[in-house]
């Protein structure tokens, strides 16, 4: 199987988890300062949408929280839209990884910790 295959799959996989949930997820879409080539078509926008257990797998929370960049780079493919691959991530903006970073650590922190919107 390919690498791409691969990737394919894990969304699938990921997207399959959201419908068993039976609930909607909330998303998030980040503008990103440094557009993504690809295929001629810049990405400029990503969708991202909060993860469910099974797309943390492999990572440690921590490492997420703290946006460590290996761990960012595992788990931003199977929650993003247009799914990103590894080379995206790798290639990007640091800014705008900090920006995707941050809005997932915002998704892993419970609400009674987060600042009242009026607050940001």
């Amino acid at each position: 199987m390919s690498k791409n295959t691969d990737h394919d799959d894990l969304h699938e996989q990921d997207a399959s988890e959201i419908t068993k949930a039976g609930s909607i997820v909330p998303t998030t879409t980040i503008e990103l300062d440094t557009p993504i080539a690809r295929a001629g078509k810049p990405i400029t926008h990503v969708d991202l949408r909060k993860p469910l257990a099974g797309a943390l797998r492999g990572v440690t929370l921590v490492d997420v929280m703290q946006m460590d960049v290996m761990a960012l780079t595992r788990v931003l493919p199977r929650i993003t839209t247009p799914a990103l691959t590894d080379s995206d991530i790798r290639a990007m903006d640091p800014a705008d990884l900090v920006q995707l970073g941050a809005a997932l650590s915002d998704f892993l922190t419970a609400k009674k910790f987060q600042a009242a919107p009026d607050q940001k």
